[in-house]
This record gives C-alpha cells, sequence and structure tokens, in this order.
C-alpha cells in the first residue's frame, strides 16, 4: 500500500481504537475551557444603605442574626484531569445549586462570632460546567455520582467550628475568615478548614470560599474514564447568598 494512503489509513484505525468522542478529546483535548473560582458578587445597597442617614449595614450585623441559604448559591467541586498525551491538566468544574443551610452571628460586647453554620450540598444535581472540544462532560457527571455513590450518600455536609469574625464585619465590609469545621461526604467525615470570605449588608449576607481536600480520604477512588488520569485532590467552592431569618 502506498506511503501516503496507509498513514491516513493507521489514523483513522487509531480513531477507532480510540473510541468516537473519546478519540476526540484524546487529539483535540487542547481546546477546553473551566470557569473562574466562586467569588462574592458585587454589592447592591438600597437607597436607604446607601444614605449616610441611614446606615442599615451596620446596624443590623450588630445585632447579629441567622441568616438562610437563599436563591442564587451554588457549590461544587473543581479537581484536574490529565489528558493521554496533553502536556497541562484540565481542571474539571461541576456545581449545582441544590444548597441549603444556614449561618448564624452572635455578639458579646463587641466581638462578633460565628457560632453556627451548616450547609448542605444534594450531590445528585451536581452537572459539570467546563467545556472540553469533542468529549461531553455529562458523561464525567454519571462516572462522579457512581464514585460518590450518591444512591446510598446523597449528600456532603460542612459543618462550621465557632469562629471570631474582624471586627470590620459590623461595617458591612468584606472579611477574610478561615473557619475549622468537618466535611462528610460517603459516610465519612473529616477536619477541614474553609477559606472563606463573608460580607454582611442590611438584612442579606454572602459566603464565598474554598475547602481543599482529598477524595481518597472519604473513601472515593479518583474516576477513571480510560483516556483521563484523574487526580485526587479536590477544591470544594462555595458562593451563598444569604437572607436573615432570626
Amino acid at each position: 500500500m502506498p506511503r501516503r494512503v496507509l498513514i491516513p489509513v493507521i489514523a483513522v484505525a487509531a480513531l477507532v481504537v480510540l473510541g468516537g468522542a473519546g478519540a476526540y478529546a484524546y487529539f483535540f483535548s487542547g481546546l477546553r475551557t473551566s470557569p473562574s473560582a466562586l467569588t462574592l458578587s458585587s454589592p447592591r445597597p438600597s437607597a436607604s444603605q446607601a444614605s449616610s442617614a441611614s446606615p442599615t449595614a451596620a446596624s443590623t450585623a450588630a445585632t447579629g442574626g441567622t441568616w438562610t441559604v437563599a436563591s442564587g448559591s451554588l457549590a461544587g467541586y473543581r479537581v484536574k484531569e490529565q489528558f493521554v498525551g496533553q502536556s497541562s491538566a484540565h481542571e474539571a468544574v461541576a456545581r449545582t445549586s441544590n444548597v441549603t443551610g444556614s449561618v448564624t452571628i452572635t455578639k458579646s460586647g463587641d466581638t462578633y462570632v460565628m457560632s453556627a453554620a451548616t450547609i448542605t450540598v444534594q450531590l445528585s444535581g451536581l452537572a459539570s460546567v467546563d467545556s472540553v472540544a469533542g468529549y461531553n462532560v455529562t458523561n464525567r457527571d454519571r462516572i462522579v455520582q457512581q464514585a460518590l455513590d450518591v444512591q446510598s450518600f446523597p449528600t456532603a455536609v460542612f459543618t462550621a467550628s465557632s469562629v471570631q469574625l474582624p471586627a470590620s464585619a459590623a461595617a458591612g465590609q468584606v472579611v477574610t475568615v478561615s473557619v475549622p469545621g468537618t466535611l462528610t461526604i460517603h459516610g465519612v467525615t473529616k477536619n477541614v478548614t474553609a477559606a472563606l470570605q463573608l460580607r454582611v449588608t442590611g438584612s442579606s449576607a454572602q459566603v464565598a470560599g474554598t475547602i481543599a481536600t482529598t477524595m481518597t480520604d472519604y473513601g472515593v477512588s479518583p474516576p477513571s474514564i480510560g483516556f483521563t488520569t484523574v487526580q485526587p485532590a479536590v477544591t470544594i467552592e462555595v458562593s451563598l447568598n444569604l437572607t436573615q431569618s432570626a
């Protein structure tokens, strides 16, 4: 067979062996994108909050209270996967809006404390939001749900320990705080630390941040997709809109 004919035949055979969309991802996975990390959204003060004669944000924050997770909240994960033949890793990102929970802030003298917080995420709602040319990322979602065994362990739950907040939280400013707590996934509970940003504005609040962990710590094996190697390190991301309930 002439060489100019043999080379295309070999290429086609390789595509067949690798298999459809998987082969396309193998050769063209350089065409891929991942969304940025979740962050606090821009504040939208009301007319009363914008007026210096009506310091709503400061007075509400100073009394403390309990805030409940509201619509627009997101939680998800970010992991690195390495495609065969590619020099750089790709960040696989999945998110869900199926998030519930509450955060309680109390005041003792001039000190503000996040005295309680529990956030629950329904894992069955996780959907990939990154893209890889030629690969249907929803296939990954099914594999992840199998690895997490969401039928038996449908939720991930973060329960925070009490932590003191910077004094500037009382003025509606963005504060950064490390929050120790526990994370339960796949029926396993581990101590973790969440790196969070918090802003309280009137009767609403926002929280955004991450928890760095490893899936193998929870008895979860890195998913195998044939042409992809998934790293065990996981970054859990949250962006929570909160409304005051008490």
